[in-house]
C-alpha cells in the first residue's frame, strides 16, 4: 500500500529533507508478496515453479570493488586504510552525486521504502532505511537485513540511510567517479548512495563496508566475514572464507542451527550476525548437495541472472549464460534449522575454508595459533577462469581477513581483535581445503562435499583432538593421520598425486606466492606470526 500523507510511520518531511516530496506513489513497508506482484506488474521479474521470483539485474551481474568510494573527510581522513578496495572521493562529489541520486529519485513515479537494522544483538543495532526505486531491490532488503517488529517501526529512527538508483547514470567527470555507475558511503553523512547498478549486494556489502569500520573503531566488536552455526550443546562454529570456497554450504549443517551465513561481530559476550538473511551463490545447485538451500528457493526468494530451461518457468541451475556469480536471497527462517534470534556462545573451533585450485594443500589440517594468524591476514583461495577460452590453469587470490574488499581499517586491527579473541576462548583454528586433491585443476578432482563435512563434524565432535599428526613439508601444516568417515590416503596431499615430484613443484611455487604476498604486512605484524610462513 502506498503511505497517504496523514501516516506517522515516515512522515513526509522526513523525505522532504532529501528533496523526495515529489514522488507520486511512496510505497512503505510493503510485504514479500506485494513487491512480487509489483515487479510482475512492471515486468521487471518471472515467476519461477516454486514461487520464487526471478530477475535480471542488468550490465552488473555482481559488485564492482573499483566503483565503491568512502568520502574522505575529517572522520575517515586518517581512519581509513586507503587503498584499491577503499577509494577516496572528496566531500564536493559527494554532495554532487547526492543532489543526483536524490533528484532522481524524487521523479519516479514509484519509491520503495524500508524499515529495517543491522546486528541481532540489540546492545548493538543499527536502524537502516532503504530507499529504492525498484521493488526487487526493496524485496531484497526485506530478505536480507533484520525485520523490525510492527510495533517497533512506530518513532523509528534510520541510524544510516541507502539510496539506490539503478536506473541513474553519473557523468564520471563531474561527479569525480570512475564510471557512470557508483557507490559511495559517507560516514559524516550516515548515507550510502548506489547509482547505475541494479546489482542487491552492493547495499548489502555496503552496509557491512559500514559496520566493519563501526563497530571495532566505536564498539570494540570485531566485525568478521564468515558464516556461523551452533551444536546441540551450545558449542559456536565460525567459517571464513572468500565466495566460493564453501562458507554458506558448510554452514548449512542439518545437524547444527545455522546462525547466519556471511557476516557476524564478536563481542565479549559473544557472537551475533549481522544480518536476517542469506544470499547463496546457485550455479550447479542440487537438492541432492545442498538440500536446504534447494528448498529456501520457494515462494519470497529473490533469484538473481539465472535461466530458465527451455519452454518452462524450472530454474536451470547449471546455466552460467548470464553471469557464474547467480544468487538467491531468502530469509534466515526458510533454513529449517535457524537459530532465532541470531546470536551465540564465544566460539570453540574456527575454520578457514579454502579451495586451492593447485591440488596443494590437505583437505584439513589443525593450525597453531601463528598460523591462524598467517592464513587468516592471508586469506588464500584459488579460482579457475573456467569462463575465459583456453585459461584452465589456476589463479591464486589473496584477500586480507578473507573480505579485503569491505575493510575499511588496516587488516592488522582485525587480525590483532582476532587474536586476542581466539587466544583468551583457546579457540581451535583449522584449514580445510574444499578445493582439489590428487592434482591440480584440470587433473586432480574435487574434494568430496561429504567427506569434507566429515572432517569438519570430526572436529566439530573433539574425535580429531587425541589422533596422531604428522607435519606437510613446505607449508608445515599438522595434518590427521585418520579421521572418521574418511579415507586415510586422502588425508595426506602430497600421496593423492602420481607424480610426487609435481606436487613439491607445485607446492613451493605457491608457498612463494604465500611469501610475496605477505611482504606488505611483514612489517606491520608481530614477528611470531612471520615464523609461520612456508618455507619453499
Amino acid at each position: 500500500m502506498s503511505i497517504p500523507d496523514t501516516l506517522q510511520l515516515i512522515p513526509r518531511h522526513k523525505l522532504m529533507q532529501f528533496g523526495l516530496k515529489y514522488a507520486d506513489d511512496i510505497h512503505y513497508q510493503l510485504a514479500p508478496e506485494e513487491l512480487v506482484e509489483a515487479v510482475l506488474r512492471n515486468r521487471q521479474g518471472e515467476l519461477s515453479n516454486t514461487g520464487a521470483l526471478v530477475i535480471n539485474t542488468g550490465k552488473f551481474t555482481g559488485r564492482s570493488p573499483k566503483d565503491k568510494f568512502i568520502v574522505r573527510d575529517h572522520i575517515t581522513e586518517n581512519l581509513v586504510n586507503w587503498n584499491e578496495f577503499s577509494i577516496p572521493i572528496s566531500e564536493k562529489h559527494f554532495d554532487i552525486v547526492f543532489k543526483k541520486v536524490t533528484d532522481h529519485l524524487a521523479s519516479r513515479k514509484d519509491l520503495w521504502i524500508r524499515d529495517c537494522y543491522a546486528c541481532a544483538d540489540p546492545e548493538f543495532r543499527v536502524n537502516l532505511r532503504v530507499i529504492n526505486e525498484k521493488p526487487a531491490n526493496n524485496l531484497f532488503a526485506y530478505n536480507m537485513f533484520l525485520r523490525p517488529k510492527d510495533e517497533e517501526l512506530e518513532g523509528f529512527t534510520p541510524d544510516w540511510h541507502v539510496f539506490s538508483a539503478p536506473e541513474l547514470q553519473l557523468d564520471p567527470e563531474e561527479c569525480g567517479t570512475r564510471q557512470s555507475n557508483a557507490a559511495l558511503i559517507s560516514f559524516r553523512h550516515r548515507m550510502i548512495l548506489i547509482a547505475g547498478t541494479g546489482y542487491t549486494g552492493e547495499m548489502k556489502k555496503g552496509i557491512f563496508t559500514v559496520l566493519n569500520l563501526v563497530l571495532p573503531v566505536e564498539r570494540n566488536v570485531l566485525s568478521m566475514h564468515c558464516s556461523a552455526n551452533m551444536g546441540q550443546m551450545g558449542d559456536t562454529a565460525l567459517f571464513f572464507g572468500l565466495s566460493g570456497t564453501g562458507k554458506t554450504t558448510l554452514s548449512a549443517d542439518p545437524s547444527r542451527q545455522l546462525i547466519g551465513d556471511d557476516e557476524h561481530g564478536w563481542h565479549d559476550g559473544g557472537i551475533f550476525n549481522f544480518e536476517g538473511g542469506c544470499y547463496a551463490k546457485c550455479i550447479d545447485l542440487t537438492e541432492e548437495k545442498e538440500p536446504d538451500i534447494y528448498q529456501a528457493i520457494r515462494q519470497g526468494a529473490l533469484v538473481e541472472n539465472t535461466r530458465f530451461f527451455e519452454g518452462t518457468n524450472s530454474i536451470d541451475f547449471t546455466d552460467a549464460g548470464i553471469t557464474e556469480n547467480t544468487r538467491v536471497s531468502y530469509p534466515i527462517s526458510y533454513i529449517p534449522n535457524a537459530l532465532e534470534p541470531s546470536v551465540g556462545e564465544h566460539p570453540k573451533n574456527i575454520f578457514f575454508l579454502t579451495c586451492d585450485a593447485y591440488g596443494v594443500l590437505p583437505p584439513i589440517s589443525k593450525l597453531t595459533p601463528e598460523q591462524a594468524m598467517y592464513q587468516f591476514i592471508s586469506g588464500y583461495t584459488a579460482k579457475v577462469a573456467g569462463t575465459e577460452t583456453g585459461v584452465t590453469e589456476p589463479k591464486a587470490t589473496f584477500s586480507a581477513c578473507f573480505g579485503a574488499p569491505f575493510l575499511p581499517l588496516h587488516p592488522g586491527r582485525y587480525a590483532s581483535m582476532l587474536g586476542e579473541k581466539m587466544k583468551t576462548h583457546k579457540v581451535n583454528v583449522w584449514l580445510v581445503n574444499t578445493g582439489w586433491t590428487g592434482g591440480a585443476y584440470g587433473k586432480g578432482k574435487r574434494m568430496k562435499l561429504d567427506l569434507t563435512r566429515a572432517m569438519i563434524t570430526a572436529a566439530l565432535e573433539g574425535l580429531l583432538d587425541d589422533v596422531e599428526y604428522r607435519q606437510l613439508p613446505v607449508f608445515n601444516l599438522s595434518i590427521p593421520v585418520s579421521c572418521p568417515g574418511v579415507p586415510a590416503e586422502l588425508l595426506d596431499p602430497e600421496a593423492t598425486w602420481e607424480d610426487k615430484n609435481a606436487y613439491d613443484m607445485q607446492a613451493r611455487a605457491l608457498a612463494g606466492l604465500f611469501i610475496k604476498n605477505f611482504v606488505k604486512y611483514a612489517k606491520d605484524v608481530d614477528k611470531n606470526i612471520l615464523t609461520a610462513s612456508p618455507t619453499p
